[in-house]
């Protein structure tokens, strides 16, 4: 059970370090000089990482806060509140650069790659 649990974490880490590297070549952009971090592995890695780890953590807080605005919005307010979260990833990364449409958009289709992984993966129990 837990070796499951394990392969499942792994897995949504390494969807998680995709769908970042192809948020950030796509909505994103790299300080001058710091090109070559393009094709670096550990950078998508790490951010496949700290989005999983503040998805966990402050995520939940902050939607706790911004629950007003949710049913206000009647749930349109929770793409504001993910593109705050890939924000906030990306704030972290060092030498990535994102504006808020990016993380907008990289919310967006993170989102559409998490449903298609969770379709395609069982449960893990």
């Amino acid at each position: 059970m837990i070796k499951r649990q394990v392969l499942s974490f792994i897995l949504r880490w390494f969807v998680s370090g995709v769908a970042m590297y192809i948020c950030i070549n796509f909505f994103g952009s790299f300080v001058e000089g710091a090109e070559e971090m393009r094709t670096s592995f550990w950078l998508y890695a790490s951010a496949g990482l700290i989005f999983s780890v503040i998805n966990t953590v402050i995520k939940p807080i902050a939607t706790i806060f911004a629950l007003p605005m949710i049913l206000l919005t009647m749930g349109l307010f929770t793409i504001i509140v993910n593109a705050a979260m890939v924000g906030l990833t990306i704030w972290l990364m060092p030498d990535v650069k994102m504006t808020f449409g990016g993380a907008i958009m990289s919310c967006l289709l993170i989102s559409l790659i998490n449903y298609l992984v969770n379709l395609a993966m069982p449960d893990v129990k």
